[in-house]
């Protein structure tokens, strides 16, 4: 009864919130309420049952889910974000095009602050009569490893770099006047011996600095500014890429988000330190991404002092032509030791947006645009072939402690969200309903020839065989695919019907996820 009680008063103030920054919103507009609130009245609506629902399955509303500042600002932010895409969509389906855009925002983030800021208060008082949370225990257990540990993890599968006796003393001198001694000494360890009189040592943001290196072709260049500031970082990357000579080496430093989220948090007081970093959020991480602030957000900030997330810093790399080496945090920064492989990947820009289309083996061995909602950090696709060599699979077939996955991305996966926009595919009929998941080609290629030659002779589905029989391993999942398809060429609707609803039944009953 307490736990019930306990959702009916949080179910109720989340709503009162809502409409109280719904009411904000429309006041905002010159028409005020009157001319608003009976066209948007639906709407509203609308925003509120999802809102319910998203808050209800997050764990936004729910006794013992939210049991710290981290854990409400995550619950809170990625609910709400949630929220606005499902309602977005919605929107965009039906083609509803006469909300105003303030109205729809403006609510959402009204919403969002009032949270944070009442959750924050809220959170401060229990904290100032008690020590321990219910079950915080098993809150911990449930969530995901932490950016350091998952750079020592990657550490111990590298080859790390021991200090060699010989420096060349130019080299030496430069990084410490730029880094300090205890930095150096660090750096020094992760480039070991391999800093000749063939080695460029800068401190810069820009591409010129890069292009007017006297020499042609270096062995090793080390750039002590952290990427963050510098503006065009693909192109400066690529003139990275032309200044080195094969397998040379590449040394660079970034804040990541967590980094920069850690920062902000020891920076100021508590509850104030959440509430600046929910703006901060909001400018760095959510302006620049969305076409109509942009232009807004590069005037605000002069487009310097970026967020990256770890994917996105390695992702740029690997774009660049480049193979993560090794990765160390030293002092603020994550060092990153790449070498030059390849020229620079082409590319037509980046989509920042919630909806992507993935490359993926189709019939006959075509590449077909898979659509999803985006759940990765950008660039998180140049790094697949590093997450496999560094962190293996888990059971499910998934790569394991998989770091390019984004926080709301996790949920929309374990709620089917991301797999919605896939029945587009269905609809242009390079996708049936069941079949055999379309893969990636470096998730392809670690398939045996006889299932890849077997597989590309058919559609792949929306709804694969993985459901109808876990399998817990590759070896299991290709085992499972070859059953499918020895069954399907028999009797391929037959098939198709028994292995639908035993997936559904799985998803529904026993909660099978893909991960």
């Amino acid at each position: 009864m307490k736990i019930l009680k306990f959702r009916a008063a949080t179910l109720s103030i989340d709503i009162l919130i809502l409409a109280i920054s719904f009411l904000i919103a429309m006041s905002f507009k010159p028409s005020g309420l009157k001319g608003y609130l009976p066209s948007h009245s639906m709407f509203f609506a609308g925003l509120t049952l999802i809102w319910i629902i998203v808050s209800i399955l997050n764990g936004k509303i729910g006794r013992g889910r939210i049991v710290n500042y981290s854990s409400l600002f995550d619950r809170v932010l990625s609910s709400n974000i949630i929220s606005l895409a499902i309602i977005a969509l919605l929107m965009y389906t039906i083609r509803e095009y006469a909300y105003s855009r303030i109205v729809v925002l403006g609510t959402v983030a009204n919403a969002t602050i009032i949270e944070l800021i009442t959750g924050a208060a809220y959170i401060a008082y229990k904290k100032a009569h008690i020590q321990d949370y219910e079950n915080y225990a098993d809150y911990k257990i449930t969530t995901r490893k932490s950016e350091h540990e998952l750079v020592e993890k990657a550490k111990s599968n590298g080859k790390l770099k021991h200090e060699p006796e010989v420096i060349n003393p130019r080299v030496l001198l430069a990084i410490e006047k730029e880094s300090g001694p205890d930095a150096a000494r660090e750096i020094i360890r992760m480039c070991g011996g391999k800093l000749n009189g063939k080695t460029a040592v800068l401190s810069t943001t820009t591409i010129f600095n890069i292009s007017s290196l006297p020499e042609e072709n270096y062995d090793y260049i080390i750039n002590l500014k952290r990427i963050n500031d510098i503006i065009k970082l693909n192109d400066f990357l690529d003139e990275v890429n032309l200044k080195l000579r094969d397998k040379g080496n590449f040394l660079c430093c970034v804040e990541t988000k967590d980094q920069r989220k850690a920062r902000i948090l020891r920076k100021f007081p508590p509850v104030l330190n959440y509430i600046y970093y929910s703006f901060d959020f909001v400018l760095k991480r959510i302006m620049p991404k969305l076409k109509f602030t942009r232009g807004l957000y590069k005037l605000i900030t002069h487009d310097l002092n970026k967020v990256y997330s770890r994917a996105e810093a390695l992702g740029r790399l690997s774009r660049a032509g480049f193979m993560i080496d090794q990765e160390s945090f030293i002092g603020d920064m994550l060092y990153v030791e790449a070498t030059r492989l390849t020229p620079p990947i082409p590319m037509n820009g980046i989509n920042y947006g919630p909806l992507i289309a993935l490359p993926r083996i189709g019939k006959n061995g075509e590449c077909i645009k898979v659509y999803k909602l985006r759940t990765m950090h950008p660039y998180s696709e140049y790094i697949q072939d590093y997450i496999y060599k560094q962190y293996d699979l888990q059971e499910s077939g998934k790569f394991q402690d998989d770091f390019r996955i984004t926080s709301w991305g996790a949920l929309s996966r374990k709620i089917w969200l991301d797999e919605l926009p896939m029945l587009i595919n269905f609809i242009k009929g390079n996708m049936k309903l069941v079949g055999v998941r379309p893969l990636s080609r470096h998730y392809f290629e670690l398939y045996s020839q006889e299932l890849r030659d077997r597989r590309i002779r058919h559609k792949p589905g929306l709804i694969p065989p993985f459901y109808a029989d876990m399998p817990k391993n590759l070896d299991e999942i290709q085992a499972s695919e070859n059953r499918y398809l020895d069954s399907y060429e028999k009797c391929p609707f037959l098939t198709d019907t028994k292995y639908f609803f035993k997936s559904v039944g799985n998803i529904l009953l026993n909660h099978a996820r893909s991960g």
